[in-house]
């Protein structure tokens, strides 16, 4: 059990991040066990033949499919870079990445390929994990963040309508917040500490490849909690939503299945492809339907998030 006391009368320090490197290295589980994850076996099919440094990508998680806490270092923004991360990877000190691959491999210490000299092993590692995004990772980031930027959208809305406790309640059944303190109850029973967040802050990472809300396991680390993102499901999907024909006869196919899927945010480059139709033509459809005041949209980051308004609920209701 994980407890963050957390600090300020109105939970001012909870914030929530993107992290590309993140994704990238908790994604490790899909390709080594993809039975476990899936929703993402069109994606791990994809990558299969791909050219990578298997051997250095494999060895940095375990059968219990355990990541060096190295390789989550907490977002220092919103929306980091993965450069940026890395860098941050490459100047690991040599004993914390010891430690660290050592808790991993705790059952017979780490395979060879990691067992070389401190900076050796990390050139390797960030090596291969340049080559893992670029190959693997780039062709689908734009719409990877986009789940994970609505995902975000959806808990600030939460926390607007039904406050900080309803927002950790509908992350996972393992959250509670009570009064000031955070509760996360992790797979791993055997971790069991409790810090405040005074001075550091809470960081949220939504993320596409976890099943359970994770934290680092040494309460040495900044306060931060990793948690399945909503809208996996749709991630590697096309979707042609089956609108109500009364809609679709007065406003088309395609405006009609972009209202139904707008029953939760989404940016225009998810919408395009789950509608196998041009970005250019979804965000011509888009605008009109939000002059028409049947969407509202919201800007986080680069991107545009769309969501029906109520306008658009009723619109939607009273078709069916």
């Amino acid at each position: 059990m994980i407890r963050y006391e957390l600090a300020g009368p109105d939970l001012s320090e909870v914030r929530f991040a993107i992290s590309p490197l993140n994704e990238l290295t908790l994604s490790l589980r899909s390709l080594r066990d993809p039975g476990r994850f899936p929703l993402h076996l069109p994606w791990t099919r994809s990558v299969a033949s791909a050219d990578l440094d298997r051997e250095a990508l494999l060895a940095l998680t375990n059968d219990r499919l355990w990541i060096p806490d190295f390789l989550n270092p907490r977002p220092r923004t919103p929306l980091s870079r993965l450069e940026d991360e890395l860098e941050v990877v490459a100047a690991t000190p040599p004993d914390r990445l010891r430690a660290d691959l050592d808790a991993v491999h705790f059952d017979g210490g780490p395979p060879e390929v990691l067992s070389g000299r401190p900076q050796e092993v990390l050139r390797r590692v960030v090596a291969a994990l340049r080559g893992y995004w670029d190959t693997c990772f780039e062709p689908h980031w734009q719409r990877m963040r986009a789940v994970l930027e609505a995902d975000i959208v959806h808990r600030g809305r939460t926390i607007v309508h039904s406050g900080m406790a309803a927002m950790f309640a509908d992350i996972s059944p393992r959250v509670a917040l009570a009064d000031d303190l955070l509760t996360i109850q992790l797979v791993t029973s055997k971790v069991d500490y409790r810090r405040t967040t005074a001075g550091d802050g809470l960081t949220l990472v939504p993320t596409l490849f976890t099943r359970n809300p994770s934290t680092p396991i040494s309460p040495e680390e900044p306060p931060v909690m990793f948690y399945p993102a909503r809208g996996l499901g749709t991630l590697w999907t096309t979707d042609r939503p089956q609108a109500p024909r009364a809609l679709q006869d007065l406003i088309g196919a395609t405006r009609s299945g972009l209202l139904t899927l707008l029953e939760a945010p989404a940016s225009s480059t998810e919408l395009a492809v789950r509608l196998g139709v041009t970005t250019t033509a979804v965000n011509q459809h888009l605008r009109a339907m939000r002059a028409a005041g049947l969407l509202t949209s919201a800007r986080h980051g680069r991107s545009v998030l769309y969501l029906r308004s109520d306008l658009g609920d009723r619109f939607i209701h009273a078709t069916t």
